[in-house]
Protein backbone atom coordinates (compact mmCIF):
# COMPACT_ATOMS: atom_id res chain seq x y z
CA UNK A 1 0.00 0.00 0.00
CA UNK A 2 1.30 3.45 -0.87
CA UNK A 3 2.13 5.99 1.79
CA UNK A 4 -0.64 8.38 2.79
CA UNK A 5 -0.99 12.01 3.79
CA UNK A 6 -2.58 11.90 7.25
CA UNK A 7 -4.40 14.73 9.02
CA UNK A 8 -4.98 14.83 12.75
CA UNK A 9 -7.84 17.14 13.71
CA UNK A 10 -7.86 17.36 17.51
CA UNK A 11 -7.34 20.02 20.16
CA UNK A 12 -5.27 17.80 22.49
CA UNK A 13 -1.49 18.26 22.13
CA UNK A 14 -0.69 14.86 23.70
CA UNK A 15 -3.04 13.14 21.26
CA UNK A 16 -1.13 14.75 18.39
CA UNK A 17 2.21 13.52 19.74
CA UNK A 18 1.16 9.94 20.46
CA UNK A 19 -0.86 9.56 17.27
CA UNK A 20 1.98 10.89 15.10
CA UNK A 21 4.23 8.21 16.62
CA UNK A 22 1.65 5.48 15.95
CA UNK A 23 1.20 6.64 12.35
CA UNK A 24 4.97 6.67 11.78
CA UNK A 25 5.22 3.12 13.13
CA UNK A 26 2.88 1.93 10.35
CA UNK A 27 5.38 3.16 7.72
CA UNK A 28 2.37 4.40 5.75
CA UNK A 29 2.93 8.11 6.23
CA UNK A 30 3.98 10.38 3.41
CA UNK A 31 3.35 13.34 5.71
CA UNK A 32 1.24 14.22 8.74
CA UNK A 33 -0.81 17.41 8.94
CA UNK A 34 -1.94 18.65 12.34
CA UNK A 35 -4.94 20.87 13.04
CA UNK A 36 -6.22 22.07 16.43
CA UNK A 37 -9.86 22.30 15.34
CA UNK A 38 -12.23 21.68 12.46
CA UNK A 39 -11.94 25.23 11.14
CA UNK A 40 -8.18 24.93 10.58
CA UNK A 41 -8.76 21.62 8.78
CA UNK A 42 -11.63 22.81 6.58
CA UNK A 43 -9.74 26.01 5.73
CA UNK A 44 -6.79 23.86 4.59
CA UNK A 45 -9.05 21.67 2.46
CA UNK A 46 -10.75 24.69 0.86
CA UNK A 47 -7.40 26.41 0.19
CA UNK A 48 -5.97 23.26 -1.43
CA UNK A 49 -9.08 21.70 -2.95
CA UNK A 50 -7.50 21.32 -6.38
CA UNK A 51 -4.15 19.98 -5.15
CA UNK A 52 -3.92 16.21 -4.76
CA UNK A 53 -0.51 16.57 -3.10
CA UNK A 54 -1.78 18.99 -0.42
CA UNK A 55 -4.99 17.24 0.56
CA UNK A 56 -4.96 14.49 3.18
CA UNK A 57 -5.77 10.90 2.24
CA UNK A 58 -6.83 10.09 5.80
CA UNK A 59 -8.38 12.31 8.49
CA UNK A 60 -8.49 11.36 12.16
CA UNK A 61 -11.28 13.60 13.43
CA UNK A 62 -12.16 14.41 17.03
CA UNK A 63 -15.74 15.42 17.77
CA UNK A 64 -15.28 17.74 20.74
CA UNK A 65 -13.09 20.74 19.93
CA UNK A 66 -13.29 24.52 20.36
CA UNK A 67 -13.93 26.90 17.43
CA UNK A 68 -15.36 24.19 15.13
CA UNK A 69 -16.10 20.69 16.38
CA UNK A 70 -16.05 17.48 14.36
CA UNK A 71 -19.75 17.60 13.50
CA UNK A 72 -19.43 21.17 12.19
CA UNK A 73 -16.36 20.11 10.20
CA UNK A 74 -18.34 17.29 8.57
CA UNK A 75 -21.20 19.68 7.80
CA UNK A 76 -18.77 21.95 5.93
CA UNK A 77 -16.84 19.07 4.35
CA UNK A 78 -19.70 17.00 2.90
CA UNK A 79 -20.81 19.57 0.27
CA UNK A 80 -17.14 20.00 -0.79
CA UNK A 81 -16.43 16.28 -1.06
CA UNK A 82 -17.56 15.91 -4.68
CA UNK A 83 -15.32 18.80 -5.79
CA UNK A 84 -12.14 17.24 -4.42
CA UNK A 85 -9.70 15.47 -6.74
CA UNK A 86 -9.36 12.44 -4.45
CA UNK A 87 -11.25 10.41 -1.89
CA UNK A 88 -10.47 11.25 1.74
CA UNK A 89 -11.02 8.54 4.34
CA UNK A 90 -12.38 9.92 7.61
CA UNK A 91 -12.10 8.10 10.91
CA UNK A 92 -13.74 9.66 13.95
CA UNK A 93 -11.39 9.26 16.91
CA UNK A 94 -13.04 10.63 20.03
CA UNK A 95 -13.50 10.13 23.75
CA UNK A 96 -17.29 10.19 23.32
CA UNK A 97 -18.98 6.89 24.13
CA UNK A 98 -22.42 8.47 23.59
CA UNK A 99 -24.56 6.10 21.51
CA UNK A 100 -26.18 9.12 19.79
CA UNK A 101 -22.74 10.20 18.51
CA UNK A 102 -22.00 6.65 17.32
CA UNK A 103 -25.34 6.38 15.53
CA UNK A 104 -24.94 9.82 13.96
CA UNK A 105 -21.47 8.90 12.70
CA UNK A 106 -22.80 5.67 11.15
CA UNK A 107 -25.39 7.69 9.24
CA UNK A 108 -22.68 9.74 7.49
CA UNK A 109 -21.29 7.86 4.51
CA UNK A 110 -18.02 9.84 4.53
CA UNK A 111 -17.16 8.42 7.99
CA UNK A 112 -15.38 5.09 7.63
CA UNK A 113 -15.20 4.12 11.31
CA UNK A 114 -15.84 5.41 14.83
CA UNK A 115 -12.99 4.81 17.28
CA UNK A 116 -13.07 5.57 21.00
CA UNK A 117 -9.89 7.05 22.49
CA UNK A 118 -7.29 6.29 23.54
CA UNK A 119 -5.85 5.22 20.24
CA UNK A 120 -3.20 2.53 20.59
CA UNK A 121 -1.16 0.22 18.39
CA UNK A 122 -4.02 -2.28 18.11
CA UNK A 123 -6.55 0.39 17.05
CA UNK A 124 -4.04 1.89 14.61
CA UNK A 125 -3.57 -1.54 13.02
CA UNK A 126 -7.36 -1.76 12.62
CA UNK A 127 -7.31 1.58 10.78
CA UNK A 128 -4.54 0.34 8.50
CA UNK A 129 -6.57 -2.78 7.69
CA UNK A 130 -9.59 -0.58 6.88
CA UNK A 131 -7.42 1.49 4.53
CA UNK A 132 -6.09 -1.62 2.80
CA UNK A 133 -9.63 -2.93 2.30
CA UNK A 134 -10.82 0.35 0.78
Amino acid sequence: MERKIWAIVDDEFIFHLTTKQLIKQTNLDKSILAFKNGKEAIDHIIAHKTSIESLPDVILLDLKMPVMDGWDFLEEYLPLKSELPKEITIFIVTSSVDQNDMDRAKSISAVKKYIVKPINEFKMNELVEELKAA
